[in-house]
């Protein structure tokens, strides 16, 4: 059984503020999806679905609760006759969910939200750095977020929290204090975007002055994965890390910089996953020969990455000539006692 989201983007309505990383070619140009062709579309997605998967169909892309309330309603009520639709047809219809701004969490949007089947909602939280914030044009502050966490849990309403890295005026401690800031708010589950620099955007006008430097590659990979550890350690599941793959993504004349690798998601967890076992082999006060590791199920390619740079990386570091993987139900990657044979269920390297 799959968790799968049916997307309904509503770009940037709602939302007064224009952040300097929005891409402006999304909030111009664009009509405004109506209700009706939501359900059309939510429908349509519906029967690419299989019926075992459990589905929500998720309000995303602006700030949601920032909509007319009426509008609201309209999107809602949509939802919830296609959820009835799904339902009678034998999928299994789990809720809503939308993504939306921490400063437009209040007390009548809580009772509003709380007569749907609203499964989550997605703060876009960014930063707990208020310097980070106002540089960035987010116009809310981290007090906002922490009001807004604190409304939800109160009405029972599960939230996730979407972190950046890379934003103006943020380094690897200030991310850093995000995360185990974050963490304190107990949402539960967390997305990571490592910042892309879009065409037309103002984050593209301070990077051509100069005044704002994009993440490399490299950066992205090593802040995201400080960030990764830190929420993996306080057991936050993190739905996402990286935009979603697109044509946009893809094409240089539309993502200008920055963090815009296809794969930057598996990168970052395979760096994460490579620091773990450094630490497992700093620890060892004898070597054995091959090295095992035992490993989460379905955690291999992550283990040994792209060109098998983890384990080449880690043979050159340690003089280590042979480096096996077990697949195993571990909650996380650990050495084994002793040096396990090279039989079924096993990796060599």
């Amino acid at each position: 059984m799959a968790h799968r989201n049916i997307a309904v983007f509503v770009p940037q309505l709602g939302c007064p503020h224009r952040c300097v990383f929005c891409d402006q070619r999304s909030i111009t140009g664009h009509e405004v999806m109506s209700p009706e062709t939501a359900r059309e579309q939510i429908i349509r997605t519906l029967d690419t679905l299989s019926k075992e998967d459990e589905i929500e169909i998720a309000f995303f892309g602006g700030s949601f609760t920032g909509l007319p309330e009426p509008l609201i309603r309209k999107y809602l009520d949509t939802a919830l006759r296609c959820m009835d639709t799904g339902n009678k047809a034998g999928f299994r219809m789990t809720g809503i969910r939308m993504s939306t701004r921490p400063d437009f969490i209040s007390d009548a949007t809580i009772e509003l939200l709380r007569s749907y089947p609203v499964t989550a909602v997605e703060l876009g939280v960014q930063s707990m750095d208020d310097r980070v914030l106002a540089l960035s044009k987010r116009g809310h502050t981290a007090s906002d977020t922490v009001r807004a966490a604190e409304k939800l849990r109160q009405a029972g309403i599960p939230w996730v929290a979407q972190l950046m890295i890379g934003l103006p005026g943020s380094d690897p401690s200030s991310e850093k204090g995000t995360a185990a800031k974050v963490l304190e708010l107990c949402p539960c589950a967390s997305r990571i975007y490592p910042t892309v620099v879009f065409a037309g955007s103002e984050l593209e006008t301070m990077m051509r002055e100069g005044s704002y430097v994009p993440l490399s590659l490299e950066d992205a990979v090593e802040r995201g994965a400080a960030v990764l550890e830190i929420l993996q350690r306080g057991h936050l599941p993190v739905l996402r890390i990286g935009l979603c793959a697109s044509e946009e993504l893809s094409d240089s004349s539309c993502a200008v910089a920055g963090a815009t690798h296809p794969a930057i998601g598996e990168l970052i967890r395979s760096r994460t996953a490579l620091r773990q076992m450094e630490k497992l082999l700093d620890s060892q006060t004898e070597r054995t020969d091959p090295t095992t590791f035992r490993i989460p199920v379905g955690m291999l390619s992550v283990c040994i990455v792209q060109k098998r740079c983890n384990v080449n990386y880690l043979k050159s570091k340690y003089n280590l000539k042979r480096i096996i993987f077990t697949e195993q139900t571990v909650p996380c990657i650990c050495l084994a006692a002793d040096a396990e044979p090279e039989n079924g269920g096993h990796n060599c390297f």
